[in-house]
């Protein structure tokens, strides 16, 4: 009924900080750190060369037939290094990188580390069990701003905070390779210290288990630690290449685990990371958190008194919204900016925006004078580019949380014909560029939003009607929250061609004001031939009948004078077909 890594998904999600890692050799295999069967294979080719003797092509069959005994990892590993020091010298090269691995890219961590580091970042993942002797996890966690607590020894272990009180445990169970107690030997893997044993059995007792790269044949002692757990009190999801071994079968069945079968442990981490964050970022708030949050909005709109508590109201939203749209998972140098990517990216922004947008709507209706401060610094904080390097178009969508604010405000206030509300938003002042401050209308709406605004559109899946495939989405995403509120789906479309012409107007209003060359904002508009007549001609009319009292001079929407309005739109009117033609 569901794909077994979907189902890991979700159960990661729904159980945040209870699903424990369990990485074996395979994992680091991409790093071209070998196997234990390499490295046996490895060994066996050296003893050949101190007989003299030739093991190639075939060093396993070579070993079996003089020796009577098929070659094991830690049985050659004892034969030719008696002590754990000696251990230690002779297989840290199988670790460490070169000079030249280093420009290769060998021996550092692979995608699987870094999504596993992402699941940690998030706070998905605590405890990370790991056969391994490398430290490529501990660079991967580091690389995210992570110092896991790491426990390799007894002592180590004696000496530790509770699981529960660190944001990372790294359990070594074999040891870190620049420790010489490492435990490679059959002896070493058949038992392990109590403290060890210990720890295993709280672990495999209280967490849910994910087992990646991990045959399960060489090592008795751990074998043992997972058989012993008593409790099945979250499930088991162990991916495998291909068959598992018997033993691996024999735990499968013992723990009831479920069997994933991957490719590969990077593209089945990446696959889990990815899966993990879009049930985060796609989780929108519960109803009832929203419609309390508009209840509450529309009580202190109501009298003069709660103008502190409708600051702090809108101050704690925005807070919110900037808090969850600055994780990690929003990635400023990724180099996937295809049209789905950009979806995705629209998507994890929009959801954790959606209580915000809600109240924006009805404070567009009802806010006046005063009541409009809370919005305009709110759309300051959401309009910051918090991160400064990486890809031009995913640091320029880190103000669509503004753009999101501005439209439903924007939306609102038509519906109410709060002209001097939506002025005020647009000529907020929400950063300072070029020693310039910048108004809202200049930076936060839709083609004000990026650098290379119609490049962008262009990237974005086709729908119907291509001209303006933003807008289409903003469209799309706004109607159902805000249909209720128009007489019908054709008003709502009108209300959003207004918006964006009161926009485009008061975008123009310096060039105009200066005699300038003009440009403004596109939009929806510049198609809906309809709608824009009948805007433009509402607008008109007001300006010709009403001159500098119309409610469109008397905001400072459109311009100082009426003049400057009627100016200001016939400029508008010549410079739509212009646009369409480009």
């Amino acid at each position: 009924m569901i794909d077994p890594t979907n189902s890991l998904a979700f159960s990661m999600h729904a159980n945040k900080g209870v699903y424990a890692v369990l990485l074996g050799s395979g994992v680091s295999r991409a790093a071209r750190i070998p196997t234990g069967w390499e490295i046996t294979i490895e060994l066996v080719r050296k003893v050949a060369a101190l007989q003299g003797a030739s093991c190639e092509p075939d060093p396993a069959g070579w070993f079996l037939k003089t020796t009577g005994k098929e070659p094991g990892y830690s049985e050659l590993l004892d034969a030719v290094a008696k002590t754990p020091a000696e251990r230690q010298q002779l297989l840290r090269t199988y670790w460490e990188p070169t000079e030249q691995e280093r420009e290769e890219g060998a021996k550092v961590p692979t995608k699987a580390h870094r999504a596993v580091a992402d699941l940690v970042k998030l706070g998905y993942v605590r405890v990370i069990l790991t056969t391994n002797f490398d430290r490529l996890l501990e660079i991967a966690l580091q690389d995210v701003g992570i110092q896991a607590t790491v426990l390799s020894t007894p002592d180590h272990i004696d000496g530790a905070l509770p699981l529960v009180h660190t944001p990372c445990t790294i359990v070594k169970i074999h040891g870190d390779y620049l420790d010489t107690r490492i435990r490679n030997t059959p002896e070493e893997l058949a038992a392990y210290p109590d403290a060890f044993n210990r720890l295993l059995d709280r672990i495999f007792d209280e967490y849910g288990l994910v087992i990646t790269g991990w045959s399960a044949d060489w090592d008795d002692a751990l074998r043992a630690a997972m058989t012993r757990a008593p409790y099945r009190r979250f499930s088991t999801y162990w991916a495998s290449r291909g068959e598992p071994s018997a033993k691996a079968a024999d735990l499968i069945a013992r723990r009831g685990a479920t069997l994933i079968e991957i490719s590969d442990a990077d593209s089945f981490f990446d696959t889990v990371s990815e899966q993990v964050k879009a049930l985060e970022e796609f989780s929108r708030p519960h109803p009832l958190s929203t419609e309390a949050a508009v209840v509450t909005l529309k009580r202190y709109l109501s009298e003069p008194k709660y103008r502190i508590a409708l600051d702090d109201l809108v101050s704690r939203e925005a807070e919110n919204v900037a808090a969850a749209t600055t994780v990690p998972a929003f990635d400023m140098n990724s180099r996937d900016t295809n049209g789905a990517a950009i979806l995705a990216r629209l998507k994890s922004y929009e959801a954790p925006s959606v209580t915000l947008i809600r109240m924006a709507f009805v404070a567009g209706q009802w806010s006046e004078g005063a009541q409009v401060n809370p919005w305009t610094k709110a759309l300051a904080k959401l309009s910051l580019r918090r991160a400064q390097g990486g890809i031009v178009i995913w640091l320029d969508l880190q103000r669509y949380p503004a753009t999101l604010l501005l439209y439903a405000f924007g939306l609102g206030a038509v519906a109410t014909e709060q002209w001097a509300s939506l002025h005020a938003m647009f000529n907020s002042a929400v950063a300072r560029e070029n020693r310039e401050d910048k108004r809202a209308v200049e930076l936060v709406p839709v083609w004000a939003l990026f650098e290379q605004g119609s490049d962008v559109m262009k990237l974005l899946p086709e729908r119907d009607r291509q001209f303006t495939p933003f807008q289409n989405h903003l469209e799309a995403l706004l109607l159902p929250l805000f249909r209720p509120h128009f007489p019908s789906e054709d008003a709502f479309h009108v209300a959003f061609d207004r918006l964006e012409v009161m926009a485009a107007l008061s975008y123009a209003i310096p060039a105009v004001e200066k005699g300038e060359r003009y440009w403004t904002l596109p939009g929806a508009y510049g198609w809906r031939h309809e709608n824009r007549q009948r805007i433009f001609g509402e607008i008109r009319t007001s300006l010709q009948s009403l001159g500098d009292r119309s409610p469109f001079v008397m905001s400072g929407i459109v311009g100082k004078t009426a003049l400057h309005g009627l100016e200001n739109l016939t400029q508008l009117e010549k410079f739509v077909p212009e646009f369409r033609w480009r």
